[in-house]
């Protein structure tokens, strides 16, 4: 067993960190740039924000690769570079969380349908994941977190080229929508019992949710996944609802509104808590605080 695992095991909450592409907005990512790019041309810009998250307290830290598949480097002209910028991406990561805290390889979707909703083959998929999957182990990666996924046929390809390819730690997280109807789907149409109980029947370590909705949302996901499941369960809200004002994209949330319901994702059987688009290493100082005086 991982030693990630084995903190888990022990009852430990653990702390992830927060948003990357919001981050590297703010530092000057422009819209339709690739944020994958950054770990060659901007490294040092990369570390420091996994350095904020790790000084703000966070046990594990994500690296920069969630559009890293061929797939989505391909849009950029890099999709020959996949490998490359994967490892560097963990390789950033493991340098900036140092020896105690743990790093987990993001992958993301790869933006094709499978077929027959769409013209990908699986094992084409599955290639595209064992490549960056790879990559992102040899960089010094402690799990494989395979994140915002919406199409269950996608997501198990990924987690079976981490399976098959690595003897790390499977991380997979999906992204709900509430429905008119009040409950929680995915894209696809699934809901989260049976995401639950499909992420638990393909092997992973640890299932859960991010992105979507706020903290709010997430603490009614985490309740209802963690009735359909004995995995450990990982949550990363947004910092809010996203609003568009002026034309921006703004997550409102507070640090302080934010980590005022922390309590209650623990309550309803999170093991694993960070933040997604919005949040802030002061929103993780946030979430540390309240771990530490639980």
């Amino acid at each position: 067993m991982s030693n990630l695992l084995k903190k888990l095991e022990s009852g430990q909450i653990l702390l992830s960190d927060g948003a990357m592409g919001t981050s590297l907005q703010s530092r000057g990512l422009e819209p339709g740039k690739c944020p994958e790019s950054w770990n060659i041309e901007h490294a040092d810009q990369v570390e420091q924000i996994i350095a904020g998250y790790v000084e703000a307290g966070s046990d594990i830290v994500e690296t920069n690769s969630f559009g890293g598949t061929r797939y989505k480097l391909n849009h950029y002209g890099l999709a020959d570079r996949a490998a490359e910028i994967n490892r560097t991406a963990a390789q950033i990561a493991r340098k900036a969380a140092g020896p105690d805290r743990f790093v987990a390889g993001s992958v993301g979707p790869t933006g094709e349908l499978l077929k027959p909703l769409g013209p990908a083959e699986p094992d084409e998929i599955y290639a595209a994941f064992k490549e960056q999957i790879i990559a992102l182990a040899e960089g010094g990666a402690d799990a494989i977190c395979i994140e915002t996924m919406m199409a269950m046929e996608e997501a198990l390809e990924a987690i079976k080229a981490a399976r098959e390819n690595t003897n790390l730690p499977v991380i997979a997280t999906f992204t709900f929508d509430k429905t008119p109807k009040g409950e929680y789907r995915t894209l696809m149409g699934m809901t989260c019992a049976q995401v639950a109980e499909k992420l638990t029947w393909a092997g992973v370590d640890i299932v859960g949710s991010n992105c979507g909705g706020g903290i709010e949302q997430l603490v009614e996901i985490c309740k209802e996944m963690a009735q359909h499941t004995d995995k450990f369960i990982m949550v990363q809200p947004n910092a809010g609802i996203p609003e568009i004002i002026d034309g921006q994209t703004v997550f409102k949330a507070s640090a302080q509104d934010m980590a005022a319901k922390v309590e209650q994702l623990i309550e309803n059987g999170t093991n694993i808590i960070g933040g997604c688009c919005g949040t802030t290493p002061a929103h993780i100082k946030a979430f540390r605080e309240v771990l530490d005086n639980r």
